[in-house]
């Protein structure tokens, strides 16, 4: 597979969200990658014990910001094709598609992310 370059538009997965961005920088063995819109919102909880509700600290977990850059490992980017959707509209399908999953599953741990979810809501994106 040929290297990705710096300009190009890619899908990277960081910790448990995935995005849209633009490739800033190459490393040795990370893309430095300047976030524009949101796939999917990371999980909350925490990361060491997935969907587990009875952990010492239940995490709250926002997604990475617009035009914040994050360290991707190579492995975990691939080209993207299409149009980049809007930071906030992709945002917020993001948070609504995850809600919507939380609620199915119905578990503690799905109740305390939904709860994670209201307040991140609330505190930092200011979406509604």
């Amino acid at each position: 597979m040929t290297e990705l370059q710096v300009g190009n538009v890619v899908t990277g997965i960081y910790k448990t969200g995935k995005y849209i961005g633009e490739i800033t920088e190459v490393r040795p063995q990370h893309y430095l990658v300047r976030v524009l819109a949101v796939m999917k919102h990371p999980m909350q909880g925490d990361l060491h014990n997935p969907k587990d509700a009875d952990v010492l600290f239940f995490h709250e977990r926002k997604a990475l910001s617009y035009r914040e850059q994050a360290n991707i490992p190579k492995q975990m980017v691939k080209p993207f094709e299409g149009e980049v959707p809007d930071y906030q509209e992709s945002l917020k399908e993001a948070i609504e598609k995850m809600k919507k999953e939380l609620i199915e599953a119905g578990s503690e741990w799905a109740s305390m992310s939904l709860q994670a979810l209201d307040s991140l809501e609330k505190d930092f994106y200011k979406l509604f």
